[in-house]
């Protein structure tokens, strides 16, 4: 019985051994690219161990924080201001930034993200995830008191249920691009009679 067991174990370990080896030969047979999907491999072992790297107190925190039209438009606007150049402002990911990170960000309105506890999400936004693109926001304190951080977990909450016109709202909220701000003091000269000003349509590039 026990040469039997053995055996098991032998062939179980021989298998796993020759799916390791192949599966490190195809990645390296294509290369590294940030392009590429994760396998389903890569995906399970990321998600087990973002929740084994959420301590459990952090992870059953409830959110302090009571949902309220002021709460969720202070949120809105942080999340537009620090959030959106990666994840939009729908929290879709569908950005440039986005698209071009390994792996690439999720769509913060499905299960993959809503299904987190309120906990686990305001310990990423606080901490950050190894090895992808998500940085740690908080101060490294060790205490679960950041309004702001459980604010835009109420945010995120909502995101299944965000509509058009709130969408549209964040715009202007986000971030100008330096192009863009260069072009709002060329106006606002001009209008104040600065004559030396040329026009942007002369300055600016098209793509």
């Amino acid at each position: 019985m026990k040469r039997t067991k053995l055996k098991y174990v032998v062939l179980i370990f021989v298998i796993a051994v020759a799916f390791i080896g192949l599966w490190g030969w195809t990645v390296l047979s294509r290369g590294f690219s940030a392009r590429d999907e994760p396998n389903s491999v890569e995906a399970f072992v990321a998600g087990r161990l973002r929740r084994l790297a959420i301590p459990r107190a952090a992870r059953e925190a409830n959110n302090p924080v009571a949902s309220s039209p002021e709460v969720l438009s202070g949120a809105m606007e942080h999340f537009s201001d620090h959030c959106a150049i990666c994840h939009a402002n729908d929290g879709s990911g569908k950005t440039l930034i986005g698209r071009g990170l390994y792996p690439k960000t999720p769509d913060m309105s499905q299960a993959a993200t809503q299904d987190l506890t309120d906990g686990e999400l305001y310990y990423i936004i606080e901490n950050g995830i190894r090895f992808t693109g998500m940085p740690a926001f908080g101060e490294g304190s060790a205490g679960t008191g950041d309004e702001e951080s459980w604010a835009l977990v109420t945010f995120i909450r909502h995101l299944p249920q965000i509509t058009v016109e709130e969408v549209e709202a964040m715009k202007t909220m986000n971030p100008k691009s330096p192009a863009e701000l260069e072009k709002e003091e060329r106006i606002r000269k001009f209008l104040k009679g600065d004559d030396s000003i040329p026009s942007g349509s002369s300055h600016e590039h098209h793509h």
